[in-house]
């Protein structure tokens, strides 16, 4: 795919999404599965194949833009950032600042666009173990991505983070996901409890910087939005009631995440069962 994307162009790419996305609809059922409930709340309304067909597609139009992202084809693409100087004005600081996404669109999209125009050191919370393929495959595309995450799980993970941010950097965090060494707390979410990372909450209180929400919403053909919105100066927390209030930050990250999930059902690229096997 990625020589099909760079070699013979992006519609012929892109048509060879439809039979792929099929073949998933119909072979993945536990994905699908997963995906049912919440796109019957963000939606409001019983589901058929179409829209489960529809998640697929988006979410594969995303990933082969990344492609083009990464090769450094960025100007292919029709984007339009809104909350963009109250971004500039946390970073003409010089204090740092910390981006708190989600797998709603692409943040790929933010990365490459919305932010290097300014020149602004950019590094990415991941925990890479999940997608060791399309790791590898983009690191061979563009030896500087590698470079721009921070694995998550390690001894000098925290020391990173804080060294970006002392330069004046970004970190980019994802907080819709669970992973194994993850502690949780409980978040209403669609109007059912779900369980969310929350260490999120205290890193950011712990590293005292301004938190900026961002979502980079795919729009379909080569439309991207990129919304930044300021979630915090800083985040405060006290020890003594750590877990109340991490899980009311928590809690007002995914009253947000919700807004722009029922805004861009189709842009949610979560494949697991985000209330039930967490629970």
């Amino acid at each position: 795919m990625i020589w099909m994307a760079l070699s013979v162009g992006r519609p012929a790419a892109r048509a060879l999404l439809y039979p792929i996305c099929v073949y998933y609809l119909v072979c993945s059922r536990q994905s699908s599965r997963a995906i049912r409930p919440y796109l019957i709340r963000a939606l409001g309304r019983p589901i058929g194949w179409r829209d489960l067909y529809r998640q697929y597609h988006r979410f594969a139009e995303t990933l082969l833009d990344r492609v083009y992202l990464l090769a450094g084809q960025g100007n292919r693409f029709d984007i339009k950032i809104r909350g963009l100087d109250l971004l500039k004005d946390r970073v003409a600081r010089g204090k740092g600042c910390i981006l708190l996404g989600s797998h709603l669109g692409s943040f790929e999209i933010v990365r490459t666009i919305g932010l290097t125009q300014q020149d602004v050191e950019i590094k990415v919370l991941m925990y890479e173990q999940h997608t060791p393929m399309i790791r590898d495959l983009f690191r061979d595309l563009n030896p500087a991505f590698a470079d721009a995450i921070i694995q998550t799980g390690t001894p000098n993970t925290m020391l990173q983070v804080k060294e970006c941010l002392d330069r004046g950097g970004m970190v980019g965090i994802l907080t819709d996901r669970l992973v194994k060494q993850d502690q949780t707390t409980p978040c209403t979410f669609f109007g059912k409890l779900a369980r969310f990372p929350a260490g999120t909450m205290w890193l950011a209180s712990i590293l005292q910087v301004p938190v900026v929400l961002f979502f980079g919403i795919y729009r379909g053909d080569n439309r991207y939005e990129i919304h930044f919105e300021l979630f915090a100066e800083e985040i405060t927390i006290d020890r003594r009631h750590r877990d109340q209030e991490v899980q009311q930050w928590t809690q007002r990250y995914a009253d947000r995440l919700e807004y722009h999930c029922r805004l861009a059902a189709d842009n949610w690229f979560n494949f697991y069962d985000f209330w039930e096997e967490q629970l």
